[in-house]
């Protein structure tokens, strides 16, 4: 499976381009924002979507940011030379979905709304209104797994396409949900980071570091078999679950293993192939130690390690598909997308922009739940 097509809404701005102009750019895409703290009147460091889309398809800047994102993904794909197959499926990655519409269904609407504007809050409303636009008759859903959602929606798509389910698959992966009251409780929770610049703050394999910025996107593939000019292949991928705690990671990190060691089996490589190593890298203490133990006890510390979280901020249920998307792109445009380094560091940890090598790349998402997940991705053939 590959990836034909990509699309992109995130807090660099509407497009693929927006996305990668940022990154080359290596400045965060979180603007100090007001209306954030308990009271209502603090600034916070977030990386929200800027309002814009087409208002025809939906009033909520979520379902428009769900809609480009595809769209541009399949325009994409075919100016690659891919053609829609007899059966194209569509997977949608969220975690909360919609929060801002909903949030105004109860506290501005008061629960009351004309039956047509009411069907948007629901999450499967963006599917049947892209599977419509196109035409798609192929199987379509919601996936959920907290942090790991875009990475547990392509391993679906793999599944979906190896077994003849879909001929190719639209996945999108959709988080807006960087709003005061929820961004207040992942600092509660000691995650998140408000008070700081992202680079000051979010240090992934980097002394000093304190969490996360919190973020927004929409990105979307689609992923199929049959394209003349492909960024990148899956080569495959592997899940597991710690069964631990909703918040805090397994100490022996036993199921990131177990997670790591599937994904490699069922691409066909050893873990001595991996040349690059795409990190969850939240910057969360926790994070760190088990990504580390993982580089350590399983790849030797050979990989080139680097994590984007630091410019493009935590997009929750969409980081994998803005971190998968970036790799991607890497692939074709001959660069790694690396944040750069502020502080003593990993010494495998990647410097910035740097020139691709090419080779493998290993994506590791961690979701709270104890949701493990990796996508293995390499050069198009």
């Amino acid at each position: 499976m590959t990836i034909a097509g990509i699309g992109a809404v995130t807090g660099y701005g509407w497009g693929r381009e927006a996305l990668w102009r940022g990154l080359m750019s290596a400045k965060p895409a979180a603007t100090l924002e007001s209306g954030y703290g308990h009271d209502g009147d603090e600034h916070a460091w977030v990386a929200l979507v800027p309002d814009g889309g087409d208002h025809a398809v939906s009033s909520s800047r979520y379902g428009r940011a769900v809609h480009e994102s595809a769209r541009e993904a399949i325009a994409d794909a075919t100016d690659r030379g891919w053609r829609a197959g007899r059966t194209v499926g569509l997977l949608h990655a969220i975690v909360l979905g919609d929060v801002v519409n909903w949030r105004d269904f109860y506290l501005v609407d008061g629960g009351r709304r004309r039956p047509r504007d009411f069907l948007r809050l629901l999450p499967s409303t963006p599917v049947s209104v892209l599977m419509q636009e196109y035409g798609f008759h192929g199987p379509s859903m919601n996936v959920s797994a907290a942090c790991s959602s875009a990475n547990v929606a392509l391993i679906t798509a793999e599944l979906w396409i190896d077994s003849g389910i879909a001929d190719d698959v639209i996945c999108v992966a959709t988080d807006m949900s960087a709003t005061p009251d929820l961004v207040d409780h992942f600092v509660r929770l000691g995650a998140a980071v408000i008070d700081s610049e992202p680079l000051d703050a979010t240090r992934p394999f980097q002394q000093g570091s304190r969490g996360f910025t919190m973020a927004e996107a929409s990105v979307a593939f689609v992923l199929s078999r049959s394209v003349e000019r492909p960024y990148a292949a899956v080569l495959g991928g592997g899940m597991s679950n710690d069964a631990y705690h909703v918040v805090s990671v397994e100490p022996t990190h036993e199921q990131i293993f177990e997670c790591a060691g599937r994904a490699l089996r069922d691409a066909g490589i050893t873990a001595a192939d991996v040349r690059y190593f795409n990190a969850h890298g939240t910057g969360t203490a926790q994070c760190d130690n088990a990504e580390r133990d993982l580089l350590a006890r399983m790849f030797a510390d050979r990989p080139e390690v680097y994590a984007i979280k630091p410019l493009t901020g935590h997009c929750q249920g969409a980081a994998a598909a803005v971190e998968i998307a970036a790799a991607a792109m890497g692939y074709e445009r001959g660069v790694v997308p690396a944040a750069p380094i502020v502080a003593p560091a990993y010494g495998r940890l990647l410097d910035g922009v740097t020139p691709f090598a090419g080779g493998i790349t290993a994506k590791l998402s961690l979701g709270m739940g104890g949701h493990n997940s990796m996508v293995v991705l390499g050069p198009a053939r």
